[in-house]
Parts: structure tokens; sequence; C-alpha cells
């Protein structure tokens, strides 16, 4: 019929139209991609051109300042080798070239100012005869008034015993820092020295309170002070500990106990007697922080600092020292601080805040001290000194626990101290606190 041929032709348009449609989307949607992926392409090569030239621009700008460096570091050497000669030695061109790089010439000369200061600051000096004297008697006056007078003490006052310093011309540090090595040495052999013995003196007179060291030689226990009055920061090389204890278990050996250990690693290598657990050394190395009640005692120290009204520091550079604010009392206006008096050959950085610097040795300082005080100074007793009748003795399976060389009683006490004769071997040893944890320290960062 009419009505059904035309639903027929009405559907038929609009299949037709529908697949129009589809057709125009498919054309539409392929254009679409293919200007996307012709973009892409196009965006890719653009950032490969400019990868490309940037990689090419940073080398070039490399090599630029690699060569300007080079130019530089020739352009200063040639300065230096002018600026040597005197000014009536320079050629024309030479006076011209200093000219033209005023910048370098002020550089190198303030690196000429800095390298003066060094060394003098590292320079030794001695006071002449009539000059100590009279600063001695000062000294003397100063501690006869001072009511809590404290002393501190560094490593110059074991260089009579034959223990290098650190910092002096000949000083372990000065050594490694120049790359030289550092002989060999048992500081087993050494004992307290006068300055010891007068320090010892002076407390046992009761005109000083306190004693706070850097020493790790144990020569302020062997001379007799008591270790109540006594502060050793760095720690004691005669010394093992025993954390595992509450409160730590302390042993004292008559040998150095350091020859295992060194810069964060302080095991022994031996157990303790009471818990089994893992003894160690008390060194405190370059770069670490003490913790230990003793032989630290970092509580007395505090607490006589904060009582003293005068300090004496005697052969110390107090480069380390000065760092330990609660030593100081800074915080105080600087008329109610201890006064301070400095002996030492060489610069400290507490020179400009000292009541008194002394230029000179410990010993002939002390004893001439004594002499203002009118103390007799005693002799340093091997029979009197308090190690021998601290020491705890190894166990039969300690015996080959170490190679140092033992200190040997006199005869009055050999039979009182066990395995007193046990070991002691001929072959000089370095301590393992002794400029080993410096050394460590150094690899490292050179490492990293």
């Amino acid at each position: 019929s009419g009505s059904q041929r035309c639903r027929d032709d009405k559907q038929q348009a609009r299949t037709l139209k529908q697949r129009w449609l589809t057709a125009c989307c498919s054309y539409s949607l392929r254009s679409v991609l293919s200007w996307s992926r012709k973009t892409s392409l196009t965006k890719m090569e653009t950032q490969t051109e400019s990868a490309v030239l940037s990689r090419a621009e940073r080398k070039a700008q490399e090599k630029a300042k690699l060569i300007q460096k080079e130019t530089q570091r020739k352009t200063v050497k040639l300065v230096a080798r002018i600026l040597k000669k005197s000014e009536c030695e320079r050629t024309e061109e030479e006076c011209a070239l200093l000219q033209g790089h005023q910048d370098t010439v002020q550089e190198l000369d303030k690196r000429q100012i800095r390298r003066n200061i060094l060394k003098r600051k590292q320079e030794e000096l001695f006071d002449d005869a009539d000059d100590l004297r009279t600063k001695v008697k000062q000294l003397a006056e100063a501690i006869r008034q001072a009511q809590h007078a404290v002393i501190y003490t560094g490593a110059g006052i074991s260089t009579a015993a034959s223990i290098p310093d650190y910092r002096g011309p000949n000083g372990v540090w000065t050594q490694l820092q120049k790359g030289r090595n550092v002989a060999a040495s048992d500081l087993s052999d050494a004992e307290p020295t006068l300055t010891h013995m007068c320090i010892q003196m002076l407390h046992k007179a009761r005109i000083v309170q306190h004693v706070v060291s850097q020493n790790c030689d144990g020569l302020h226990l062997r001379s007799g002070l008591p270790r109540h009055a006594l502060s050793e920061l760095h720690g004691n090389m005669f010394i093992e500990v025993c954390l595992s204890c509450s409160p730590a278990w302390e042993v004292i050996r008559l040998f150095d106990v350091t020859e295992r250990t060194a810069l964060h690693r302080h095991g022994t290598g031996r157990k303790c007697p009471h818990c089994g657990g893992e003894l160690r050394d008390t060194i405190v190395h370059f770069g670490e922080r003490g913790t230990l009640e003793q032989p630290l005692n970092w509580k007395g120290a505090a607490e006589a600092a904060q009582q003293a009204d005068l300090i004496l520091c005697l052969g110390s550079s107090l480069k380390v020292l000065k760092k330990y604010a609660c030593l100081w009392c800074m915080k105080r206006p600087a008329a109610k601080r201890p006064k301070l008096y400095i002996v030492n050959l060489q610069w400290t950085p507490k020179d400009e805040l000292a009541t008194l610097k002394i230029h000179g040795k410990c010993d002939d300082i002390m004893r001439l001290l004594m002499e203002q005080l009118d103390i007799k100074i005693p002799n340093y007793n091997r029979t009197a000194d308090p190690i021998f009748s601290l020491a705890t003795p190894l166990r039969p399976d300690e015996e080959h626990s170490h190679t140092r060389k033992m200190l040997v009683p006199p005869a009055a006490l050999v039979d009182s101290v066990p395995n007193s004769s046990s070991k002691a071997e001929e072959n000089v040893i370095k301590g393992g606190w002794f400029g080993r944890g410096y050394t460590k320290a150094r690899k490292k960062r050179k490492a990293t």
C-alpha cells in the first residue's frame, strides 16, 4: 500500500543518513589522529634538536670553564713568580702584567698575610730569664690570693717524659699534616714529670682544687693525684670499662689497653669479670663525644669551673678545650669570670682573654713557681705509684690478649702485684689512641 511504501522510504533515508554520518566521523577521526601524529613527531624532532644543541652548549661551556681555570692558574703562577722579585729586577712587561692583574695581586697578598699569621701562631716563643721570673712572681701572687684554683693541662706537660705533643713543631698532628710518618714509641716507659709532681703537691697543699686534663697517658693518676680531683676528658690508656654493668665497671691495667682500638672502634677484646660483657677503652678520639662518667668526670670539671676564681692552663694549645663552653664561664660578665693564666710556647685562641701569658716550658715555670710558693717538689716514687695497687690482674685465659709492654713494679711490690712480669715485649708499638684515630679520620674524609 501507499502508506507502507512511504514508511520504507523514510527508513531507507535514515539508514543512508546514519551511514553518511559514520563515514564523516571516521574520516574526521583519521584526520585528527594523522594531525596529532604529525604534531608529536614535530615536537619530538624539536626536542631532540634542542637536546642536541643544549648538550653541545653544555660541553662548550664546560670546556670554556676549564680553559678559563687553566688560564687563571697560569696567570696566578706567573704573577706569584713576578712578585717574588724585587721591584728593581722586574722588566717593563712584568710591571705591565702586574698592573693589568691587580685582582690577582691583591688575592696573592691576602694569601701571604694569612700564611704569615699561621706561621707566627705555630712559632714557639721563649720569654727571657728576667721576664720569666717577673711573670712567675705575678702568677704566684695570684695563686696565693685565689680561693678556688683549677688547672687545665695539655700534651705540653708530658713532653719531658718523651711523649710528643700534638701541635708543636714536632707534634703528632703537625707531622701527619705534612705527610710524614710518626715515629713509634712505647708510652708505658713514661713516668710523671716534674710538672705532674708539682700539680699533685699543689693539690695536697690545698692550693689547687681540681685538675682537668686532655691527656690520655695516665701520668696524673700515677703521680698520686686523687681521682676525685681529676677529670681526664679524653680518657686514660690504662683503663677499660664494661658498659653492660650498672654502674659501669672499671678495670685498671698495667699496660696500654688501646692496642686493638681506634676511632669509633673501642672494644679491647677482653671480657668483664662480673657480667661477661665486652670491655672497651675510655679514649675519646678527635670527632667523638665522650659520655663515660669515669675517668672523664665531666661533672667534676664543670663544677670546678663554675667555682673557680683562677684557671691556670699548662702546655695546651686550647684549640680543643676552647670548644667546651662549660669550662670557661663565658656567659658571665668579663669582671666576674675566673682570671686566666696561660703557660704555653705557642699562640692559643684564649691569649687575648688571659690575665697573663707566659712563654716557657712547663717544667721550668713550675720549678720557679714552687720556689715562689716555698713548696718542696717531691720526686716521683715508683713504689708509691697508685696504679700498682689499683690494677686488676689478667685472668689466665687473657694472658695472650695483648702484646703491650707491662709496667713493672719495683722489687718491693713484685710479690703483691700478680702477672706484673708476665709479658714485656721488646717490640716498640704505637698506642692505639696515639695518632691512629686522626689517621683513620683523614683516610675516611679522603675516601668520601
